[in-house]
């Protein structure tokens, strides 16, 4: 196991947290649980349709709740009930209600599946109008990044995120490092321009965006726009930007578009060998996470524990 992810566990332990498996007939989500009781990362409520049926009070009440919340879109209290009898649903409503911190799901749903009842229910953060995704990335090589390890968003979710959108992924990202990594967050807001190198349309986002932070967040450490190679290299970064705050040491890389940041996390995995955990969400006001549908047994413990950690603040 990763130090990075021994971290994540040992902070799971210290405060282990309820967390939804919506999917508990399938056997990596069994076999999960085990181990995820038996290192006490985290507290398991295992839903299926037959704990639904089972839970008849807790179903109505979770059903009516979820018919006040949607009357004002058209839902009625019978469609209501009908949809709650989905284990994504009533796993949701329950994360809503408190009766548990979180929920993952996945590895029998798409991704869409997984998020529409999220984004219905628990929707963003107060002050906050996006959900985002991040990976945590791991690279061998441990002169970069902080130990090696970074946090890259987004490569999941947002598919051209606008200024003020970016400057939201950029806080949310340094949010979760601290959280999950516990290392001073240095943010870099990448480009195909540093410092006016280059100029167009993206390049005016990315400077946009790092000011917004800049406004918002004035002790962030953050630099936009850079190159990639500036964002790493301490040697680079001085020829390119002599003025830089992150001196070619940032920790944390927010790309402009989801094409860049899915095929930038990919290129680290594959050819430098890195490893990627993720995607995990962020922004959203409670903790739901997506799993993909090939996921491991480890996957999902891994997942579980990230989720249980952003539970506990």
């Amino acid at each position: 196991m990763s130090p990075t992810i021994e971290n994540i566990y040992r902070l799971a332990k210290s405060q282990p947290k309820k967390i939804i498996l919506a999917e508990s007939q399938d056997s990596r989500i069994q076999d999960a649980t085990k181990i995820i009781t038996q290192q006490n990362l985290a507290e398991i409520i295992l839903i299926s349709p037959d704990y639904i049926s089972q839970n008849n009070d807790l179903y109505q009440k979770l059903s009516q709740e979820y018919f006040l919340l949607r009357q004002a879109k058209g839902m009625t209290l019978e469609e209501s009930q009908k949809i709650l009898l989905n284990p994504l649903f009533f796993g949701t409503m329950m994360v809503k209600l408190g009766l548990a911190d979180g929920m993952v799901a996945g590895a029998n749903s798409t991704t869409q599946e997984t998020f529409r009842p999220a984004l219905q229910i628990i929707k963003t953060k107060p002050g906050q109008n996006i959900v985002s995704s991040f990976f945590i990335i791991e690279s061998p090589n441990k002169n970069f990044g902080s130990n090696g390890v970074f946090i890259f968003s987004d490569c999941g979710l947002n598919l051209n995120p606008n200024a003020q959108e970016l400057a939201q992924i950029a806080i949310q990202s340094a949010h979760s490092f601290k959280q999950l990594i516990g290392d001073e967050p240095k943010i870099a807001m990448l480009s195909y321009s540093t410092n006016g190198s280059g100029s167009g349309e993206s390049v005016d986002k990315v400077k946009q965006a790092t000011q917004i932070v800049q406004n918002l967040e004035p002790n962030l450490i953050i630099e936009g726009e850079v190159q990639i190679d500036a964002a790493l290299v301490p040697e680079i970064s001085l020829k390119k930007n002599p003025k830089s705050k992150i001196k070619g040491k940032s920790n944390i890389l927010i790309f402009p578009n989801l094409d860049s940041g899915n095929i930038g996390y990919k290129l680290v995995e594959r050819l430098g060998l890195a490893k990627a955990f993720g995607p995990i969400t962020q922004g959203i006001a409670k903790p739901i996470n997506d799993l993909s549908r090939g996921c491991s047994v480890e996957d999902i413990v891994t997942t579980v524990a990230i989720t249980s950690v952003q539970s506990q603040i």
